[in-house]
């Protein structure tokens, strides 16, 4: 799979931006390859990414694609969460610029003294998915909010490590 694809940002009504993802790249109406999430994550290693609202950098790690397409939380996801969580990674950079509220945790795991020794961050962001009609046009776009975890290195950095807490927007059907 190629990393050009039809993402673009928006604005809701209320001037929040949403990441506008017009393809489906990643199908599964029982289970989701995420072999094939993370073959294409692979393609993102070495980017990096600016936190609009901070001016904050952050990277994408070699770690990224394992822990997004093999963490507890993905196991856990059924359904059209799955399919969201799966098809977020065509707008990676775009969740990342378009990031606000970002909150800082200490590290508090042994396991992370290197890769998270300056703490974690989560911070919100938004992203929209279509569904298609029987006639294969778009009905409508479902929209999700979700928390970005950014780990912040040994070596300063900061790294995309997983994306989690994915929920579904039921209030209003383009708003974050």
């Amino acid at each position: 799979m190629k990393n050009n694809v039809n993402v673009s940002v928006i604005q809701d009504a209320d001037g929040n931006n949403i990441v506008m993802i017009n393809d489906i790249a990643f199908k599964g109406k029982r289970s989701m390859n995420w072999d094939d999430v993370k073959e294409y994550l692979k393609g993102f290693v070495g980017n990096n990414y600016t936190i609009a609202g901070s001016n904050e950098v952050v990277y994408i790690g070699t770690d990224l694609p394992d822990e997004y397409t093999g963490s507890d939380y993905t196991y856990s996801l059924k359904g059209a969460v799955a399919k969201a969580k799966a098809n977020a990674a065509q707008g990676l950079g775009e969740l990342i610029e378009i990031a606000t509220n970002g909150k800082h945790t200490e590290n508090k795991k042994k396991k992370h003294n290197i890769d998270g020794a300056n703490g974690w961050y989560r911070y919100d962001s938004c992203f929209a998915l279509p569904v298609y009609g029987v006639d294969n046009k778009v009905e409508r776009y479902n929209v999700f909010n979700v928390n970005l975890i950014i780990r912040h290195d040994l070596d300063g950095r900061k790294y995309l490590y997983d994306i989690i807490n994915i929920k579904k927007e039921t209030s209003n059907p383009l708003g974050c």
